[in-house]
């Protein structure tokens, strides 16, 4: 009976910690969506893209803050991804879930990175785009399967950037 009451009190307690972060989770994303503005849509008839690589979306932080994760509207969830370039910008199409559209007058800077929002390597293996949604500045995080791909995204995508 002693160990019983025990083994309640454990999973007790491991779900209120679970209940904890799932609100915790929730009360950020509600604050977040006011500060925050909607990603774009992905537009319709972009043609062929110029570059495309298969990898892990990592996250949306907000600039120059690489543990400030942005969780509303669904962009907060690490998943497998393909990343896009078109003439118009770059189309981060997830896995399961919304794709968004990063347009190529929005973005301010690429660049590789050791880490973002609690992934971190030891080498820099993040191919992150820093962009403007309406005022806020964002940085979005890919780790493609093909790095040696990154030096092509980079000179792409700074032809358009407005550094």
């Amino acid at each position: 009976m002693e160990r019983l009451l025990l083994t309640l009190l454990v999973i007790a307690f491991f779900a209120l910690g679970v209940y904890g972060m799932w609100r915790g989770w929730r009360r950020q994303a509600r604050a977040q969506s006011v500060r925050v503005p909607p990603f774009p849509d992905v537009p319709e008839d972009l043609g062929e893209p110029l570059l495309s690589a298969k990898g892990l979306y990592v996250a949306t932080t907000n600039a120059g803050h690489w543990q400030e994760r942005v969780v509303t509207r669904g962009v907060g969830l690490r998943g497998p991804a393909v990343l896009r370039l078109y003439d118009e910008g770059v189309e981060v199409d997830r896995a399961g879930t919304v794709s968004f559209w990063i347009p190529r007058e929005s973005i301010v800077d690429v660049k590789t990175a050791k880490g973002m929002a609690g992934k971190v390597m030891g080498t820099d293996s993040l191919l992150v785009f820093t962009w403007r949604a309406d005022d806020v500045e964002l940085d979005t995080g890919f780790r493609g399967d093909d790095l040696a791909v990154y030096p092509q995204w980079i000179n792409q995508v700074k032809g358009g950037a407005q550094v």
